[in-house]
């Protein structure tokens, strides 16, 4: 086993630590040292373990954002007033125009339309300007010890190890975000094993380089092993008749936008949608006090890339600001604010107590706490949208509270 002394990297402050007082860069090597055996079962060889993990380091910081990201943590329309900026959309727009031959050799391959490929380029590396500079084997290691996604860090780990091995890249190639997304389009190692491509042709799948080509290529191959349909739609706004059934705005809830129509559903722009846009189901991001949208099976796609519908949305919209159409016409409810990672865990426990399980408590609103708090809110006479606001949360507390 590789030898790592425990003091050569204390660098690592009280204050630093405070995520986790039990969590130290010697309890990391110790970690590791576990970790290197079940490496070797999985076939990564002493040379590449001693090559890799020599200097990693304890990185608590990925530890606080793991549980704070902003697709999770911030209000739709905080993410994307940032998502979907003015100088976004000029640099996209510019991206587009300069790699424009590029971007056409890849929608012909792949079938995915160029201006999503831009969009998705553009929110996680602002089109290669930051790729991120966190040590991507350090912090795979810092998750993976931390524990609360333990099995799916080490699995990436081990992934990135693999890159390693096979030549790919070698260990300070592999920097990026926090979470070990790496390159241009932010693949996770287990992804760039499956599906990354060498487009350009030089014997190299490279998407850290300043050459985007590879990247932008494997993105493309990704949204279109994860079932991207060409020429449908992402999603459209709508506008929702009076006294429209909240009850129906589910994601299992999937009808022709025909259908829709003869209930009154309409775009916001009032166009037509054409029923050849299939499983169109109704997403209300923010609630009913927000806009509404039809949302279609490249929606579903997208998701394979981020599951949190603001990344999603913010895709969509970005690659249709991009092609030139208008921003989003209704309006936020702004004066709402977001729940804490606490509040959000407080959410799902009353959820579950008050009888309307949410699978877990993990403080990220996913489809199982959307549909209890939908239950819930048919239960109590309150508008079924399933939306986790604070005013929901002060309701289950007040319960809580009558019952003392």
């Amino acid at each position: 086993m590789i030898l790592r002394a425990a003091l050569a990297l204390t660098l690592m402050t009280t204050t630093a630590i405070a995520q986790d007082d039990t969590m130290t860069q010697e309890t990391l090597n110790l970690w590791l040292t576990a970790f290197e055996a079940r490496a070797e079962a999985e076939g990564i060889t002493l040379q590449t373990l001693e090559q890799s993990l020599s200097g990693i380091a304890f990185l608590p910081d990925v530890i606080e954002r793991d549980r704070n990201q902003n697709e999770f943590s911030k209000t739709i329309w905080a993410y994307l007033d940032t998502a979907v900026s003015d100088p976004r959309i000029t640099a996209g727009q510019r991206a587009l125009e300069t790699h424009s031959t590029t971007f056409d050799a890849i929608e012909a391959a792949y079938g995915v339309d160029s201006h999503i490929i831009a969009a998705i380029w553009g929110l996680e590396s602002s089109y290669g300007a930051v790729r991120g500079d966190v040590d991507t084997l350090s912090g795979l290691a810092t998750l993976a010890h931390e524990g609360r996604r333990a099995a799916f860090f080490e699995a990436q780990l081990i992934a990135a190890l693999t890159i390693i091995q096979d030549g790919d890249a070698a260990p300070t190639d592999l920097r990026g975000s926090w979470a070990g997304a790496m390159g241009h389009t932010q693949f996770m190692p287990t992804t760039f094993q499956k599906l990354a491509v060498d487009f350009d042709g030089d014997g190299r799948r490279d998407i850290w380089g300043d050459d985007p080509t590879d990247a932008l290529a494997s993105t493309a191959a990704f949204l279109a092993d994860a079932g991207w349909q060409t020429g449908q739609a992402w999603g459209v706004e709508v506008t929702l008749p009076e006294g429209f059934d909240y009850d129906q705005a589910r994601r299992t809830g999937t009808r022709v936008p025909s259908a829709w129509a003869t209930l009154g559903v309409q775009t916001a722009d009032g166009s037509a949608i054409p029923d050849s846009f299939k499983g169109g189901s109704i997403l209300l991001p923010a609630g009913h006090r927000g806009p509404a949208f039809m949302i279609f099976s490249n929606f579903r796609a997208l998701e394979y890339y981020n599951r949190a519908d603001a990344y999603v949305i913010a895709v969509g919209h970005l690659a249709d600001r991009l092609r030139g159409s208008g921003s989003i016409q209704a309006d936020w409810p702004r004066d709402d604010r977001a729940l804490t990672f606490d509040e959000r865990l407080e959410l799902q426990e009353l959820l579950t107590a008050a009888g309307h399980s949410t699978l877990g408590a993990d403080g990220i609103i996913g489809p199982n706490t959307i549909n209890a708090a939908r239950r819930y809110q048919r239960g109590s006479g309150l508008v079924p949208d399933g939306y986790p606001s604070l005013a929901l949360l002060e309701v289950l507390r007040q319960g809580v509270s009558s019952q003392d």
